[in-house]
């Protein structure tokens, strides 16, 4: 992973608070859709995810059925022996991978199946969906883990001085 990206990921750690009361006042406001799409799109322009692959490494998935039918006809492999073979049902009874990284996950942090990937992988980090004050929870988590959410929330904390 870069550096600067690291350095974002820090940041995001050290300023949890600030992230946590900027969130709160976002519920407050009906742009924070636009806002957050707008920026999600900026910061990807400068992004790379492949020179991070920290959600792979480190955030699983939920798996839906459709996912693993998806990904075990590209395997070539029965749907029981994809699940046996690489999921685990956690607490809530979802699948997810037995272990992190991503058993797909390759050395130069390319996806071995990018083109069927989970739903979850194709939607991270959710940035650019509607909805954002329902998921804001799980922005501020991924603001840990995705150097591209830690991004935004530095240009938010930005506006909002």
């Amino acid at each position: 992973m870069k550096d600067e990206y690291k350095k974002d990921l820090s940041w995001s750690g050290s300023n949890k608070k600030r992230i946590n009361a900027l969130s709160k006042s976002l519920q407050k406001n009906r742009r924070t859709d636009h806002i957050i799409n707008d920026l999600h799109h900026d910061v990807f322009e400068k992004i790379d995810c492949l020179s991070c692959g920290n959600c792979c490494r480190t955030t699983g998935p939920m798996l839906l059925n459709k996912d693993i039918e998806r990904l075990s006809r590209h395997l070539k492999v029965r749907e029981n022996a994809f699940v046996e073979t690489y999921l685990r049902e956690d607490e809530d009874g979802d699948f997810v991978f037995k272990s992190m990284p991503c058993p797909f996950l390759q050395e130069d942090n390319y996806c071995s199946v990018y083109e069927h990937r989970p739903k979850a992988c194709r939607a991270y980090p959710h940035t650019d969906q509607k909805g954002q004050l329902g998921i804001m929870h799980i922005t501020r988590k991924n603001s840990r883990v995705c150097p591209a959410v830690s991004q935004i929330f530095q240009v938010l904390v930005e506006l909002d001085s």
